[in-house]
């Protein structure tokens, strides 16, 4: 019986009439791009794309054939690295395609470009918009996401010398500046920033250490607003306290002088650290809230933030309302845990004030952002020694990678862009999506392309608020420009499989 089919089969075949020959080859020129796309698949420029066996017709000398199925093989869809828009006179050329079927007598080849070639080719500083940004990478392509995070985990030797310099030095500053006596009596270190919450990436090199000056319990500070945004704040007594501390510190206005107490602590620390080796003062930047040390530490050197901070015992002000989105993340008790936590501020200059008279301080919520940055699950097992791993921190040094690698050859582009914009991100991408099953390590990927997409409509809409003020965009009118060029640099980036991550320093 199965002879007989097959010998049915053959006869039907030789009494057919024969194509006209090239028959395959224009079916194969005449299919639509996205028939093109659902039969060898999608796949972004500068990723190999892996060809399934195929079953079809194909014309040999005047007769159908059927072809048989043959084993994959992959091709590479680059032939030459990617041009950066913003060296190559604005317009990155599209990669090449791979080898096309030649195109039926009579008929002028296509000329347009794949989808993701069309993509890639955009000019320098354009406002790119999300439909331009691929919908998926392969994890075996060209990004190699994880042995890019192999790369940006910190030495253990380098991270243990670098710790010990820094401890050796800030207990002794701390010491030397409660023996001043006055506010100082009381000081205390609180480590912040992205080392302490296991985030950095690249080296150890840069450490946040929080002073904290505890107003006394008896002390009432009237907070009022220097700006629109809800983080600036000129600070007054209430009323005369005993203590007289705070009174030396008062300026002419009866304000609060952020900057009168900032150069006494510097002054403090310039006379401690000049009988320690290889340690030195930076000088004064406009505006800072932090005093720099570098201790030199061959080949490089170490950079420690010395932040001035009050810790208030009072409600937080009313900007804050609307803002600490948790409930949904990280629980209900835990933000109201958190807003019971003291009112934190930094001696930080409002640069938007007309006359800068140094005596604005700004919201602090460093020991908060650590604490849900080293307990960012909402499940309380999440990336603890027998739970589940998540990849939240992975995409998060993912993305300030990305970041620091373009400041590095944009520095004066991207100079109004810092890591601090990637965090705010970060957390609103935790609030948007909660549970630690929408993060599995094996995604990482998509969970980074996600995230990363999340980024993207921030930098649009330049509109970024802050995670504990709603209120304020921390990327203002000021900012668009350096907003809508990183945008198109990270277009860029995704278009072409981050070349960038694949660059030497």
């Amino acid at each position: 019986m199965n002879g007989a089919g097959g010998r049915g089969e053959r006869g039907r075949r030789r009494a057919r009439p024969t194509a006209p020959r090239g028959r395959g080859t224009a079916r194969a020129a005449a299919r639509s791009p996205s028939q093109a796309r659902s039969a060898g698949g999608s796949s972004p420029a500068g990723a190999a794309t892996l060809q399934a066996p195929q079953r079809g017709r194909d014309t040999v000398r005047g007769r159908d054939t059927v072809r048989s199925s043959r084993p994959a093989r992959r091709v590479s869809t680059i032939r030459s690295p990617p041009t950066d828009p913003a060296t190559s006179g604005g317009r990155a050329p599209a990669a090449p395609r791979g080898r096309a079927p030649a195109a039926p007598r009579g008929r002028a080849p296509a000329t347009r470009a794949p989808t993701a070639q069309r993509r890639a080719a955009m000019p320098d500083g354009a406002a790119a918009t999300s439909a331009t940004v691929p919908r998926s990478l392969s994890a075996a392509g060209a990004l190699g996401l994880r042995k890019v995070l192999q790369r940006l985990a910190l030495g253990r030797q380098d991270v243990s010398e670098a710790s010990r310099l820094v401890n050796q030095l800030t207990p002794k500053l701390t010491e030397a500046i409660r023996r001043q006596g006055g506010i100082f009596s009381f000081i205390e270190q609180k480590n912040a920033g992205s080392y302490y919450e296991r985030v950095k990436v690249s080296e150890p090199n840069e450490f946040d250490i929080m002073f904290v000056i505890p107003v006394p319990l008896g002390v009432r500070l009237q907070l009022d607003q220097s700006d629109d945004t809800g983080a600036y704040y000129y600070l007054s007594l209430k009323r005369n306290p005993k203590e007289k501390y705070l009174s030396k510190y008062l300026d002419e206005d009866q304000k609060l002088s952020a900057s009168k107490m900032l150069d006494e602590l510097r002054d403090i620390i310039k006379r401690e650290v000049s009988s320690i080796p290889d340690v030195t003062v930076k000088r004064k930047r406009p505006g800072s809230p932090a005093i720099t040390l570098l201790i030199t530490n061959p080949p490089s050197e170490i950079s420690v933030d010395i932040i001035l901070t009050l810790r208030v015992q009072q409600s937080w002000p009313s900007s804050t309302q609307g803002g600490l989105k948790i409930e949904n993340w990280l629980g209900g008790k835990v933000k109201k845990d958190y807003r019971k936590e003291p009112l934190y501020l930094v001696a930080k200059q409002n640069k938007k004030e007309k006359v800068l008279k140094g005596n604005t301080w700004r919201l602090s919520f460093s020991h908060l952002e650590k604490r849900m940055m080293n307990n960012h699950g909402n499940t309380r097992t999440c990336c603890e020694a027998n739970g589940e791993k998540c990849c939240r921190k992975a995409c998060l040094k993912l993305l300030k990678y990305l970041l620091e690698r373009l400041k590095m050859k944009y520095p004066k582009k991207l100079e109004k862009i810092c890591s601090y914009h990637i965090k705010t991100a970060f957390f609103h991408s935790c609030v948007t999506w909660p549970n630690d099953t929408s993060w599995p390590m094996g995604d990482l990927e998509q969970c980074f392309q996600r995230f990363l997409k999340k980024f993207l409509d921030f930098l649009q809409k330049s509109h970024l608020p802050h995670f504990f003020i709603p209120q304020y965009n921390l990327l203002g009118p000021e900012d668009k420009a350096s907003s809508n060029f990183l945008s198109s640099q990270i277009h860029y980036e995704w278009n072409n499989g981050f070349p960038i991550f694949q660059e030497t320093s």
